[in-house]
């Protein structure tokens, strides 16, 4: 199962049960219907729109509800068999545990791990799986069956008495109920060879081929393909493609993956120094470090492939490309948060962050490793997401509003050019956006960065303020609107006065005025004052400031309350 499976529940009963499943299914996302649920990943409000689309994507699904729904909501988009994600019914209080569809794409092993976690028995009812212990159409992973349509009658026969040679290595199958017998009249074959399969024999291929590439390489596609023809060895053998870690930017080794469908892991200097020291070239000891064997003999100097005794496991090999995103959350509410950052959130194995932020996720942060810190340690903690993400990690930093707004994005890339450590080099940076304090200030009341607007931090704690009140002048010269960052804090008061001083210069007292709090969060505030009114008492750090140009109008509403926008012609009345 590579796909992460949707747990889908209908009521708030159901979320405790749920996260027990959660426990042993981590990369799981929890639907909860909306107006019933709280704490779920994903709130939706058509149970069975929400059902079909995740069902035809192809995500297995665990509905915490009765089964007979299940049924009928998926009913008009059964058709192929060899194509249906798994589905369960789970009961509301756990107590039972159903797999309704997916044999063939490990339902019966998946009703097993989560009977487990909740402590009771499957209610497992296809016959080959509880007789033979095993379903020969849905083998573990490692092993891939290469010719499934032959398995039907295969399996019939079996159940009607026929005995199985088995050829070639399989504890999987070996260990359970099947009629083994060298004389079987029945074969099963367990190769990483290409054969063809014949009557009466099913063929596994399992993953035991490592291919290593060297990071000099450019295009490798081709040329791994015609070596595994070459060598007369399956490609769905291939559990994945290995390489020193100074290769892991190297989009040529990703592409090969990618072709393969399998991982790329990489090996440190010190996981490869060792067989380096013995003579073997890099890639000769990338291939023997994932499969403890020789390589093959020489097929090309920027490829070895070495076949393993037993299936590899490549998420116990090496390290993957370490992965840093730089995630904006948006203001305050979730509600804010794109669904990119949530997929990120999802995915990422570390947090890193101030504390007010991270907690602002929510559950998006489960099952996560925290790295906490203080507000202004942002060159420390950028240091520390760099150092987990070269170590293979996915880490996501966390800011609030946009990252490359006066937020972490920039902290991580200054660091990047100030120490420039080589072990970064090799890591995928990618910054996710979100909405800023800025923009969601000006959608709570108006428009009023409707025509040129700019943006300064008052902080004068890593510029002087000699270079803060020029760009002040400068924007009110040039009749921007502007939004004040950080204009207030507890060691820094003045800055604002001074600001609204140099602003009275260039505009009039009844100049609007939007200070918005606490965006998106408990206690949210926002409201027009007068530029003459605006004082230091008026803010703190969780508040924005949007000064208006001379342009910016207000409208009074029958309510009290003001609109505030900036119209988008200069023309005279």
């Amino acid at each position: 199962m590579n796909v992460a499976p949707a747990i889908v529940v209908l009521g708030q009963n159901s979320v405790t049960v749920a996260r027990k499943i959660i426990s042993v299914l981590p990369g799981a996302t929890l639907y909860g219907l909306a107006g019933r649920t709280s704490g779920v990943d994903v709130s939706f409000t058509n149970f069975g729109d929400t059902l079909r689309e995740l069902f035809a994507q192809g995500t297995p699904l665990i509905g915490i509800c009765a089964a007979g729904i299940l049924i009928r909501t998926l009913a008009p988009l059964l058709s192929d068999k060899q194509q249906e994600p798994p589905v369960l019914a789970v009961a509301e209080d756990g107590s039972a545990v159903v797999p309704l569809l997916g044999g063939l794409a490990g339902v019966n092993d998946l009703a097993r791990r989560i009977a487990e976690a909740l402590d009771i028995k499957p209610a497992i009812t296809t016959t080959g799986y509880l007789r033979l212990g095993t379903t020969l159409l849905s083998p573990p992973p490692g092993y891939h069956l290469a010719n499934p349509d032959d398995a039907k009658k295969f399996i019939s026969d079996v159940l009607a008495g026929a005995q199985v040679k088995l050829e070639g290595i399989a504890p999987w199958l070996s260990d359970r109920k099947l009629p083994i017998d060298p004389q079987g009249d029945l074969t099963i074959q367990v190769t990483e060879r290409l054969v063809t399969p014949t009557a009466n024999c099913l063929v596994y291929h399992p993953a035991t081929i490592a291919i290593a590439i060297n990071d000099t390489i450019d295009d490798a596609i081709p040329l791994v393909q015609q070596l595994l023809v070459d060598a007369k060895l399956e490609k769905t053998s291939v559990a994945g493609i290995f390489a020193p870690m100074t290769a892991a930017a190297n989009p040529a080794i990703h592409a090969v993956a990618s072709a393969l469908d399998v991982p790329a892991r990489f090996f440190t200097p010190n996981q490869l120094e060792s067989l380096l020291s013995q003579g073997y070239s890099p890639v000769q000891a990338a291939a023997i470090a994932a499969t403890g064997t020789s390589p093959l003999s020489s097929l090309s100097p920027d490829v070895a492939i070495a076949i393993a005794p037993q299936p590899i496991d490549p998420n116990t090999i090496g390290q993957p490309r370490g992965r840093l995103a730089i995630i904006g959350t948006g203001p305050g509410g979730s509600q804010w948060m794109s669904p990119e950052v949530k997929e990120i959130l999802k995915s990422a194995t570390d947090l890193v962050g101030y504390k007010t932020y991270l907690d602002l996720i929510g559950s998006l942060a489960d099952g996560k490793q925290r790295h906490e810190s203080d507000n202004r340690e942002e060159e420390a903690r950028a240091k520390m997401a760099l150092d987990l993400a070269a170590s293979g990690r996915y880490v996501a930093v966390v800011s609030s509003g946009d990252p490359g707004i006066y937020a972490m994005a920039t902290a991580v890339f200054e660091v990047c050019d100030r120490y420039a450590k080589p072990e970064w080099d090799t890591i995928d940076i990618h910054v996710a956006p979100g909405i800023s304090a800025m923009q969601a200030a000006a959608a709570a009341i108006g428009a009023p960065l409707g025509h040129d607007f700019c943006a300064i931090s008052l902080s004068d704690i890593l510029k002087p303020w000699s270079a803060i009140a020029q760009r002040i002048a400068a924007a009110a010269a040039a009749d921007f609107v502007i939004a004040f960052y950080n204009p207030v804090s507890k060691e820094r008061t003045w800055q604002l006065a001074e600001a609204r001083n140099i602003l009275l210069l260039h505009r009039t007292p009844d100049t609007p005025v939007v200070l918005a709090r606490n965006l998106g969060r408990p206690g949210q505030t926002v409201k027009a004052i007068a530029l003459d009114q605006l004082t230091p008492e008026s803010a703190d750090m969780r508040t924005i400031i949007l000064v208006g140009s001379t342009k910016t109008r207000t409208i009074k509403r029958s309510d009290g309350n003001l609109w505030v926008y900036t119209p988008r012609r200069y023309i005279k009345e």
